[in-house]
């Protein structure tokens, strides 16, 4: 490893029907990972792990949505790993993950989480150490996992390139994920990178200079 080697890295997999944006991200020095949010198509991630050589050590969820984490608690027994996350507000979304899936067609397994997450936490993968920031109104128990060393953060369905999560689900709110994503994603910084739950990727400070929900200029015209 040269010293220019990142300390953690990213590879997205999207999964299911839905698209959704899994990560595995992982340690550069010591080649330990850990897969966010795995919705879906299980021998797809475990390959791709494979194939990049990293040892999954634990599965992060930022929530309880069907497509983001129907089939954790299959993979987690699957490779012998702990869940973390997401905060307990989500239980009542990961109690219907199987009705859920009957209704989207993903394969839905209720699970109980090794350790829920609050707002402040921190998570380790390898030598990495995120911080958990807990951003409710797409879901109650939503939480947002952001490296600062690589200015990146994995933000599920808050922030999407050009949108916003949906709130019309049961126990959504877009009040809170307003100011969930104005008053604890922004002040990370203009120049931090996100992965959102689906679609590519984008900065804080690209949003806020374009996104029609919760740019600058349209919030202050609110």
């Amino acid at each position: 490893m040269t010293e220019s080697q990142p300390p953690m890295r990213l590879a997205l997999l999207p999964v299911s029907r839905l698209q959704q944006n899994c990560t595995l991200l992982w340690c550069t020095k010591t080649m330990r990972g850990a897969f966010t949010d795995p919705g879906d198509e299980l021998p797809k991630l475990k390959a791709a792990a494979e194939k990049l050589g990293v040892t999954v050590e634990k599965i992060l969820l930022t929530h309880g949505h069907i497509d983001h984490c129907g089939r954790a608690g299959v993979l987690a027994k699957e490779l012998g790993v702990p869940i973390e996350g997401p905060h307990e507000d989500d239980r009542y979304w990961i109690a219907r993950l199987e009705d859920d899936g009957r209704a989207y067609g993903i394969d839905g397994h209720c699970f109980e989480p090794d350790r829920w997450l609050t707002d402040g936490d921190t998570v380790t993968v390898g030598e990495l150490v995120l911080d958990v920031i807990h951003c409710p109104g797409h879901t109650p128990g939503h939480v947002v996992f952001h490296h600062a060393p690589s200015k990146a953060a994995i933000v599920g369905d808050v922030l999407f390139q050009g949108s916003i999560g949906r709130t019309d689900f049961p126990l959504g709110n877009h009040q809170d994920l307003i100011d969930a994503i104005t008053q604890k994603l922004w002040p990370l910084g203009d120049e931090t990178a996100f992965v959102p739950g689906h679609g590519p990727t984008s900065t804080f400070g690209y949003e806020r200079q374009t996104n029609p929900f919760v740019a600058d200029r349209v919030l202050a015209g609110n």
